[in-house]
């Protein structure tokens, strides 16, 4: 890792109607439109979903990282997320995320230790530490499906 601080540049160009499209040097482009709740189109990644996206995508990496210092082998780690949005004191904003973890692991992984270090994911995240949304996580630990037995 490099040292501290680190620096981020994104840029977003767009007009009076329609799309923004979000660049950064080295990345693809992502087309950004208001969400069907906001009257937009529906069909291009709205600052909600990149929100939520962001905060699924530091989880996972931070859980990797967390995994590895903690000696947890797992197979795969899927995460939902939903957000809720309404109007608290006269502001619109996010009230509360809950994001979805399931965590699949070899067989005879101990649940309690994989649960421990979803929860570390979660608390080490710095996307999640940088927001003042509640984030609740609903973890699920679940074992791969056994190979099936050869029989000679």
């Amino acid at each position: 890792m490099q040292p501290f601080p680190h620096r981020y540049e994104t840029r977003l160009a767009g007009g009076a109607r329609g799309r923004g499209i979000v660049s950064s040097i080295g990345l693809p482009t992502l087309e950004t439109a208001a969400p069907v709740e906001f009257d937009g189109p529906g069909d291009a990644w709205s600052p909600e979903h990149l929100f939520l996206a962001a905060i699924q995508a530091c989880f996972l990496l931070t859980f990797r990282a967390v995994a590895r210092a903690s000696s947890l082998e797992y197979e795969t780690l899927d995460v939902d997320a939903m957000g809720i949005v309404d109007r608290e004191a006269r502001t619109t904003r996010f009230t509360e995320v809950v994001l979805t973890p399931r965590l699949t692991v070899p067989v005879g992984t101990d649940h309690e230790h994989a649960m421990r270090v979803l929860t570390k994911a979660e608390h080490a995240c710095l996307i999640s530490a940088s927001v003042s949304t509640p984030i609740r996580l609903e973890p699920q630990v679940v074992e791969s499906p056994a190979p099936a037995r050869r029989i000679a």
